[in-house]
Order: C-alpha cells, then sequence, then structure tokens
C-alpha cells in the first residue's frame, strides 16, 4: 500500500551525566497512507522526539523506520544527513506546534517557498506559474481564499496555523507529522483544525502521526497510542460523546 509508514523497534537514548535516559523504548507503528494515528501522554514522556526521529530530524540508537511509497520503500534509519533532508523537502510534510511562518512573506510566499526550497535560483516561468497555483489551490483548499496576500501579523492564529497546514502539503508528503496543532488556539478554532486535518489528510493520502493533548478529538484518529517514558502502546479509540 503506498505511503505507508512502519516504525520497527525504535530506540533513542539521550546522555544524562555518566548515565543515559530512554526517550524512545523499541517503538513498533504502522500507518497506511490516509490515516491518522494519534500520540497522546504527559510532557516529556517522548511524543515529539518521536516526531522527530521518524521525520529524520534525529537519528536513532537503532530500530528503523520505513516509508512505502509509490516509487518503493526507502528506509529512512539508513539516510545520511543530505539525503534526509532532500527527502524532507520532497516527501515529508511538517506542522510544528507553532506556525513558523516567515514574518516578511505572504501566506501565498510561504508556500511557494516551500516548493522552491533546495532548487535552483533560476526556475522556469512554467514552474513558477505551476506553483502559484498549487499554492492558491491549497489556501482555498484550508479556507483562505482571499487572504493569499496577507503576511503572518495580518493572520489570526488559526488562520496561521491553516497557512502552516498548507504550506506542509505544498509538496505533496506521503507523510505528514503534527506536534500539537490546537496548543495555541482556543477550542472552537482547535477543532476546526482538527476537522481540517482530517479531511486534508483524507484528501491526500499521507500517512499521518499526530501529536496531541487534547483528548476530545480522539475519536476522529484512526488509531490512538499513548507515550510513557518512551513506551508507546495502543489504546482503544475512543467513541464520540
Amino acid at each position: 500500500m503506498p505511503n505507508t509508514l512502519t516504525v520497527s523497534d525504535l530506540t533513542l537514548t539521550f546522555p544524562d551525566g555518566t548515565d543515559r535516559i530512554t526517550a524512545l523504548d523499541r517503538v513498533n507503528l504502522r500507518v497506511n497512507g490516509g490515516e491518522i494515528a494519534a500520540i497522546t501522554g504527559p510532557s516529556g514522556s517522548g511524543k515529539s522526539t518521536l516526531l522527530a526521529t521518524v521525520s529524520t530530524l534525529l537519528r536513532p540508537d537503532s530500530g528503523r523506520v520505513d516509508l512505502e511509497t509509490a516509487t518503493g520503500t526507502t528506509t529512512l534509519t539508513d539516510l545520511s544527513r543530505r539525503e534526509a533532508a532532500t527527502l524532507r523537502r520532497t516527501s515529508i510534510g511538517i506542522v510544528f506546534q507553532q506556525s513558523n511562518l516567515i514574518p516578511a512573506l505572504t501566506a501565498l510566499e510561504q508556500l511557494e517557498a516551500m516548493s522552491h526550497l533546495g532548487q535552483s535560483w533560476l526556475v522556469s516561468p512554467t514552474r513558477r506559474r505551476e506553483t502559484r497555483s498549487r499554492a492558491r489551490d491549497l489556501l482555498a483548499a484550508v479556507g483562505l481564499a482571499g487572504h493569499e496576500s496577507k503576511r503572518p501579523a495580518q493572520l489570526s492564529g488559526g488562520q496561521r496555523q491553516r497557512v502552516n497546514i498548507a504550506r506542509a502539503l505544498m509538496n505533496t508528503p506521503s507523510l505528514l507529522v503534527i506536534d500539537e496543532p490546537t496548543s495555541a488556539l482556543d477550542q472552537e478554532r482547535g477543532a476546526a483544525i482538527i476537522d481540517l486535518i482530517v479531511d486534508m489528510v483524507r484528501d491526500h493520502r499521507a500517512a499521518t502521526l499526530l501529536v496531541t493533548h487534547d483528548r476530545t478529538h480522539l475519536h476522529q484518529m484512526t488509531s490512538v497510542h499513548q507515550m510513557i517514558d518512551g513506551t508507546l502502546t495502543p489504546l482503544p479509540l475512543p467513541v464520540a460523546a
């Protein structure tokens, strides 16, 4: 099945004086394209570390991460730093807890810049038109038609997070990792962002990991897992209230 993420016995430790702290303890997980696996658990339990390791930002001590796409299977944990950076630009979408938008760029330019990362400065006019058209389509899909020329300071927190999600989808990623997307939003805006993520993942068929402390949205996920002290345990899927 294309866009399948498989995590096998993933282990990561950090030095702590003369000892080491286990951040990830033989984590196993499988997520298919179009599915969302929610990761819950207390602060400091390893949730964000798992996202960073799966998205090649951290290298584990042992275990492996495989990403199956239409063109084959790539073992992410075997990639060099340069290969990992290239893969993040082309195949992995990352939605950080804070939107991290570039203050000087408009919403449209945020997405265009993502598309041109790592490319030659000389981009053909045809390619630029295609990129602009896709950026406009994505902003419309996340409910921001008419806001293309606004900069981050002119957008609400929920709107900035929508730009963040659209930007992560700009290069049609096979893998999407999302870290606390509603933490800075009120309940109504947070619910709207979760609805948007569910719709976008279904439409774009990305295998998705979503870290959240908000349990009210877990019934919308495909699977739910709890992280405690680096150990990941599957939980029953909650029933909608």
